[in-house]
Parts: C-alpha cells; sequence; structure tokens
C-alpha cells in the first residue's frame, strides 16, 4: 500500500485507495467538509482503518436528534420509492434500519403500498444468511437483542435475492467510485453474491457520507462489493456510471 509520511504518522494516499471507476453526479452535492477520515498510521491493517472511520461515523451519526432521523426519513421515502430502478422493480431488497441507521419503515410501506414486492433480511447463527417477504409493520418481530426487527413469516432461503430487480442495502458511508463502508460483519457483501448480475445496488447514506473518491477513498477489500447508486435524504447520484438508457 502506498504511504506518505506527514508529522510522524503513514496517511494513506487517495491512489493507494482509489479504484477506477467512472461516475456520474445527478442530484447529490460531494463535499468533504466535516468528513470524518482518519490517518492511516504506521503498520495499521487495512481493517484497522475501517473500524476507525466506522467509529467516527457512528459518532457523528449519534449527533442527530430523533426529530432529524424522523425528517430524513421521510426524505430517503420519498428519494428512493421514486429511483426509476426501484419503480421499475417487481421485487425489491430492502432493510429494517437499526436506531443507528437511516430510517426505512416510510420507504418499506410506500413500496408495499403500491404493490412492491420486498425482501427483509433474516439473520441466523453466526453470518447465517436469509430472507422472508416483508407483509405489514406489525408482522416484524425482534427475534434476538440487537438485531433489526425480522417478518415472523417462512424464510425463503439465500438464494431468494435473485428475485430482486433493485437490492437497497445499509451503509455508513460510500465513495464515487463505489466502494461501501458498511458495519463491519459481512453480511452484505456475502449475500450479495446471490444477487443478479444486473440488479441495481443502492446505498442509503445521509449527505456527509458521499466521499470523493478521487481524494477520500473509502478504504476497500477484495471482497468488499460496489453499490451502483447512493441514494440521500435529499437526492440520489450514481456512483459507476450510468448503464446505456438510464
Amino acid at each position: 500500500m502506498a504511504r506518505s509520511r506527514q508529522r510522524g504518522e503513514l496517511t494513506v494516499t487517495p491512489s493507494a485507495l482509489k479504484h477506477p471507476r467512472r461516475f456520474l453526479c445527478h442530484d447529490v452535492t460531494v463535499s468533504s467538509a466535516g468528513q470524518p477520515y482518519p490517518p492511516h498510521v504506521v503498520g495499521e491493517e487495512i481493517t484497522d482503518v475501517k473500524d476507525r472511520l466506522r467509529r467516527a461515523i457512528r459518532a457523528e451519526r449519534a449527533k442527530l436528534t430523533e426529530q432529524a432521523r424522523s425528517r430524513a426519513g421521510d426524505g430517503f421515502a420519498h428519494v428512493v420509492a421514486n429511483l426509476p430502478q426501484v419503480t421499475a422493480a417487481r421485487c425489491v431488497a430492502a432493510y429494517v434500519a437499526r436506531p443507528s441507521e437511516p430510517q426505512t419503515m416510510a420507504l418499506l410501506e410506500r413500496l408495499a403500498a403500491r404493490g412492491t414486492r420486498i425482501l427483509l433480511p433474516v439473520l441466523g447463527r453466526g453470518l447465517q444468511r436469509d430472507w422472508a417477504w416483508f407483509t405489514t409493520t406489525e408482522d416484524l418481530q425482534v427475534r434476538a437483542p440487537g438485531r433489526p426487527a425480522e417478518p415472523a413469516g417462512e424464510t425463503l432461503g439465500v438464494e431468494a435475492l435473485a428475485q430482486a430487480e433493485a437490492i437497497i442495502a445499509p451503509a455508513l458511508a460510500v465513495d464515487t467510485a463505489g466502494g461501501r463502508l458498511g458495519q463491519g460483519g459481512g453480511w452484505y457483501d456475502r449475500v450479495l453474491q446471490h444477487a443478479p448480475a444486473d440488479a441495481c445496488i443502492i446505498a442509503m447514506v445521509y449527505q456527509g457520507e458521499v466521499y470523493d473518491a478521487e481524494t477520500r477513498p473509502l478504504p476497500r477489500e477484495a471482497h468488499d462489493r460496489a453499490v451502483d447508486i447512493a441514494a440521500t435524504p435529499t437526492g440520489w447520484q450514481w456512483l459507476r456510471g450510468a448503464p446505456a438508457g438510464a
């Protein structure tokens, strides 16, 4: 990994983490103002860089009031539900947000109201992966402490994701090359192996969590799955270049 010295520390240079992917910005303004971007120290593994960045972003999210989270949730519901890739999808894979994540309940209700079939994750032991259909918010159950609510119905198997034409994935941050920083468990990186090759992967993040890959690329490992679109409460953008006709 290329590094540069500055004040006794070793920082990651953009070229060390940058990934050569084209991107188009439509409705999201990318700004580094106030973005956490901890320096890489001597001998630090990339997994440790990720963990420090996660902690910094979580600390910023913790500053949001409940009112701000709720207002943002309404914004996410409007932006994501009206994405062309979502409106055209008969089946969408989504998720139930944890308290610290961008809220998704308003989005789930909006998609269900217009007849979209919605797959939600069901977490088994360890990193076991599964899916079940979303029916109503009243049907969601918290099966284990610390986990998000899950559908109470029958599970469908990990292969059910092959039905999804659009996949809404949680993220702590994304960059304009399609890099995604998740929560650290690797669940989505593994489960997305079962996604259709042409499924559009959409990450929901707050405005300040979209990083410029030219100047502040997110650390990425070989197993990390890139995303196609970043959605914020106020807009969205292609990250890896819009496909023909989009």
